[in-house]
């Protein structure tokens, strides 16, 4: 199987999701603005969705899919299903758990992670509100992950990529029909979310019946498989934790900024994830079961050819994006946002958001490469040491942005900064460490191919800076004027970027890699 062609599948669907995410995105910031109810939805909907980061597409993923391959791989299909149903019994039984724990003491989670909401009367219990109705997603998003990861494995990497396509288009519906209905509307959004989950869900049903891997009750729960994952989860656990305390105390340190803070922060991170999510995590997703292959074989070469492989897709692809996002942060913003509620003021501050997200988006991207490349190895800890450097690294720049450099209009920028500054770390160590243990070992031509991708990317600036002055101003024009001007210039400017690539020789047929 082409490795390019699933990832242009994979990018695909997840450019659908991205799209259908800008699309819901559009619509709640006309709706809600950066409000005070935004805020709270915000902070509602990302507590259950770190959740998710910990116990599903983080260290759950990490320590089930490369013992999901090795078992197909040396036991066969059937002891696979039999690992499949274990483990599935014991994660249902753990998020049932966890969820009712989470709705009991959702008012005392609020105040832990948000605790600058005090200072506006009913802010905390509307946010808890809104947490309780929304914890049971935990659930549904969980058992999708389980699922997608099961998909992954058999190399059927469209469904997984797709359902995330169902939750925008529930929350779409939520704020559209429901929300105008309710006496408080802002609990549509959240009524959409939970429906989205179970939607994603049965999505997953059919195509895992076909494969006869649907998951049934099982509850031999002290199976040495399910504790070997359990024991797996540990190491990984503490490393994705990690990262999410980092976004938690950002988080809270926004909820102190005033009204609107968080809901800058959050629209800013929503446009640092489209290239995040369409470079990063379909190259993560198509990669790993190609890379836990080749180190169980001990295909020590094809191993480091997948690795280099992927990381230069990473600098042809990531760089230009941050680009973009540095100098058109403000038409981007403006032309997807500036409506409804959402003011100018909105679209600058939230640019300042975006800027600086932009320095950091070649390492976001990076890392879901990089790190796979240790947990197919087993190697766990090393991850999770890097982690922690990157947590301390990340709230010293934090602490000394929003207290000494950053003026106080622009705090929550210095958040995506300090963020930005921990990703590229975060990917330096990872690479260092591969390099450091023999896992990878860069293939001849990187310093010619680097240089070409810097002339290639001076052509991108200088068009996208000439092109933004020029047919500027981008706020407070009518929406055709925004829209036909941004697209006309990226289309000009992601034209000449690949023209200049072209002209020193770059050719799609070189980056096609059979897994």
């Amino acid at each position: 199987m082409s490795l390019l062609r699933a990832l242009a599948s994979t990018s695909g669907f997840t450019l659908l999701s991205r799209v259908t995410g800008l699309i819901r995105d559009m619509i709640v910031t006309a709706s809600f603005g950066a409000s005070g109810l935004r805020d709270a939805f915000e902070i509602a909907f990302q507590l259950p969705n770190m959740m998710r980061r910990l116990f599903a597409e983080g260290a759950f993923s990490q320590a089930f899919v490369p013992l999901l391959g090795r078992t197909r791989a040396s036991e066969g299909d059937a002891a696979t299903k039999q690992l499949i149903d274990r483990v599935a019994t014991a994660q249902c039984i753990a998020l049932i758990a966890f969820t009712a724990v989470g709705m009991l003491f959702a008012p005392w989670i609020v105040l832990l992670f948000a605790s600058g909401f005090q200072a506006v009367p009913g802010k905390v219990e509307l946010t808890a509100q809104l947490l309780q109705l929304m914890f049971p997603y935990l659930i549904f998003v969980s058992l999708v992950a389980l699922s997608g990861g099961i998909l992954n494995t058999w190399r059927h990497f469209a469904i997984p990529a797709f359902t995330p396509v169902l939750l925008n288009i529930s929350m779409i519906a939520g704020a559209i029909w429901v929300a105008p209905k309710l006496a408080n509307p802002i609990m549509g959004l959240a009524w959409g979310v939970v429906l989205g989950g179970i939607a994603q869900l049965a999505l997953q049903v059919r195509p895992l019946m076909k494969l006869g891997m649907h998951p049934s009750p099982d509850f031999h729960l002290r199976d040495p498989a399910v504790i070997g994952v359990l024991k797996a989860m540990g190491p990984a656990l503490l490393g994705v934790s990690v990262a999410q305390v980092s976004m938690l105390i950002n988080t809270n340190y926004a909820s102190y900024f005033g009204e609107g803070s968080v809901s800058w922060l959050k629209t800013a991170d929503r446009l640092m994830e489209f290239p995040t999510a369409l470079l990063g995590v379909a190259l993560g997703t198509v990669l790993l079961p190609s890379l836990s292959r080749a180190a169980s074989k001990n295909e020590n070469t094809e191993y480091s050819a997948l690795l280099d492989w992927g990381l230069r897709l990473t600098l042809m692809l990531a760089l230009p994006a941050a680009v973009v996002m540095a100098t058109l942060g403000e038409p981007i913003t403006a032309m997807l946002f500036e409506r409804g509620k959402f003011t100018a003021h909105d679209v600058a501050q939230t640019n300042w958001a975006v800027m600086a997200y932009a320095v950091g988006v070649l390492g976001l991207i990076a890392v879901k490469i990089l790190a796979p490349g240790f947990y197919v190895h087993a190697d766990l800890r090393t991850p999770v040491k890097i982690s922690i450097v990157v947590l301390i690294v990340t709230q010293i720049v934090n602490a000394l942005l929003v207290f000494f450099v950053v003026p106080a209009p622009q705090r929550h920028a210095a958040l995506a900064l300090g963020t930005s500054v921990g990703a590229l770390v975060n990917a330096t160590l990872l690479l260092r460490g591969l390099r450091a243990r023999g896992h990878y070992t860069p293939r001849a031509g990187w310093l010619s191919f680097t240089l070409k991708i810097l002339v290639a990317l001076m052509v991108l600036v200088a068009v996208c800076l000439l092109g933004r002055d020029k047919l500027g101003p981008w706020s407070g024009v009518s929406e055709l004027s925004r829209v036909t001007k941004l697209f006309a210039l990226l289309a000009f400017a992601g034209g000449a970027y690949l023209l200049a690539l072209f002209a020193m020789g770059f050719r799609l047929q070189d980056f096609k890699k059979q897994s």
